[in-house]
């Protein structure tokens, strides 16, 4: 039995119901009652409805968001962030701002958005929490991701705008907001496989003994860099490459199999 899974959001515990289903969270009930520990490792940040799945996940462990940007203990509410550099925080902006695209700017905790359209008002609703625009100098603690959400046909225009600039540039998307692209921008040497691994050695676990269960792209570097990654069946190709298993879509419960196949995989020898 695996001791660490890790779970990403959008697309492996949440799918179109907008919500985890009662059976992963029995699943995931039936995990933490064997001794598993399950950790959150999203893109998504630490607030509303997201922060409380990782509550529910693990009420005092160490969970990931901003695909790595920060790492955020529910127990003693510690947060470990990793600053996006202000020339990176500015270029994206004025980059935003010379196309109309719509940019959000991410303290670990909180976020600001200064458009009011509908991916914007769509993409609170994904996030759970109300629309209020506002200037990024709100922000009561630093700029830990900055992110673009465009349609999917823009995305390479964005990749290519940021190739530029000295930051991790990486993609994901959500069933709940079909048709749009979440690019997320984060500080060098940032990922979820990094933070991933820094709570393994918290924990003193192994990461060949470390599960991690996703879909997207910003899944790919995490699900090879653990011993035992899963992609869901409606992962994009790539994460399904990376992956060494692959188990049912997410609107069929594929976590809740995923969870059972932790509990037939055996640790490495010590």
């Amino acid at each position: 039995m695996l001791p660490l899974i890790c779970i990403d959001v959008d697309g492996t515990l949440v799918g179109s119901s907008h919500v985890p289903t009662e059976a992963v969270w029995h699943a995931a009930a039936a995990a933490t009652a064997r001794g598993q520990h399950l950790a959150l490792s999203t893109a998504r940040g630490a607030f509303g409805p997201t922060l409380e799945y990782a509550r529910r996940l693990d009420p005092d462990g160490w969970h990931v968001f901003h695909n790595g940007g920060a790492l955020l203990h529910t127990g003693s509410g510690e947060i470990r962030g990793s600053k996006v550099a202000d020339e990176v925080v500015s270029a994206a902006s004025d980059i935003a701002d010379a196309h109309g695209w719509l940019i959000e700017f991410y303290s670990a905790d909180d976020y600001t958005v200064e458009t009011e359209n509908k991916i914007a008002a769509d993409h609170a609703a994904l996030m759970g929490v109300p629309l209020v625009s506002r200037t990024r100098d709100t922000l009561q603690s630093e700029i830990v991701r900055v992110q673009f959400v465009v349609p999917i046909e823009i995305a390479t225009m964005v990749y290519a705008e940021m190739s530029a600039q000295d930051a991790v540039v990486v993609g994901a998307t959500s069933p709940v907001q079909p048709g749009v692209v979440f690019v997320s921008c984060t500080r060098p040497g940032v990922s979820k496989g990094a933070a991933i691994s820094r709570i393994a050695k918290e924990m003193s676990i192994s990461i060949d003994d470390v599960m991690m269960v996703g879909d997207g792209d910003n899944d790919i570097e995490a699900l090879g860099a653990v011993g035992h990654g899963v992609a869901m069946a409606n992962a994009v190709p790539d994460a399904k490459a990376a992956a060494s298993y692959e188990v049912a879509h997410v609107d069929a419960d594929g976590l809740v199999e995923a969870l059972e196949l932790s509990t037939t995989l055996a640790v490495t020898a010590t």
